[in-house]
């Protein structure tokens, strides 16, 4: 009840999305040129979920499905789902907190797309646990085209995920994430082998997964862990650790309880 309230809360007396409002009214002052497409996106919108709505349908439209058709499925679901609702607000924190290139909320929210390749993937999850799995998996291949980032619509996401530069991002069916995780650009998280079934990493709170690493398999990612930079990781990762290699090996613990917040490269305690 505590955690329906707070969600209560925050969509009654959303303080970020008036911030973000603030922004785009000092950035229109800045640049005149951006002038429409500041008010189409945000200042005309009466809410967050509908300036995602508009921002990530402009972007996935085509011939086959129109802007107008994805603005409403894409709305319906953000502005009927109080956990997407909270997880949208907690990515746009994470951004805030740990990627020293932004500095206002609006940035990730116009700009960034693995912030927007993560709210699409929260749209087709809904539709694929709706059993509308085409629409999904359509909507989940343009994600792919235009953002050159790969989510399947059956992977289980928590909030609070800050995907950095993203490009290149893969993430698997039965992939889990939770909470406060950090993935930086070119990451892998896939299955081996040709069977189907529970085959993709368990990815937990606080981890931070640096550029390039592939982690494969169904394997667990211990609670505050570290993933170096172009690491391949065949096996579980101790709570705590810090692995790096081809295969991976534990190579120190991190500094940090979770890495995922302080976004430190460094792949050891003496560095």
């Amino acid at each position: 009840m505590k955690n329906n309230n707070s969600t209560s809360k925050l969509i009654t007396h959303d303080s970020l999305w008036a911030t973000i409002i603030l922004e785009c009214v000092g950035c229109v002052k800045e640049e005149k040129l951006l002038h429409q497409f500041l008010q189409n996106a945000v200042l005309k919108q009466e809410s967050l979920e509908g300036a995602l709505a508009w921002i990530l349908a402009e972007q996935l439209k085509s011939n086959i499905v129109s802007l107008d058709a994805l603005k409403l499925i894409i709305g319906e679901t953000l502005s009927t789902d109080d956990t997407i609702k909270r997880q949208i607000r907690m990515d746009l924190v994470a951004y805030i907190e740990r990627d020293p290139a932004c500095k206002k909320y609006h940035l990730p929210l116009l700009y960034f797309k693995g912030f927007h390749a993560l709210q699409v993937y929260r749209v087709t999850h809904s539709l694929w646990k709706k059993n509308r799995k085409n629409l999904a998996l359509y909507i989940q291949n343009r994600a792919s085209e235009i953002f050159s980032v790969d989510i399947h619509p059956a992977a289980t996401i928590g909030g609070g995920i800050m995907i950095d530069h993203a490009t290149g991002l893969v993430i698997g069916e039965t992939t889990v994430i939770d909470d406060n995780v950090s993935l930086l650009h070119s990451v892998t998280l896939g299955g081996t082998g040709l069977g189907d079934g529970d085959r993709h990493p368990k990815i937990r709170t606080g981890v931070m997964i640096a550029a390039g690493a592939k982690i494969l398999g169904n394997i667990e990612i211990g609670i505050g862990a570290k993933v170096g930079a172009g690491s391949l990781v065949l096996d579980a990762v101790p709570p705590h650790t810090t692995v790096a290699g081809v295969p991976s090996k534990i190579v120190g613990c991190p500094e940090e309880d979770e890495p995922s917040r302080e976004m430190n490269q460094a792949i050891n305690t003496d560095n």
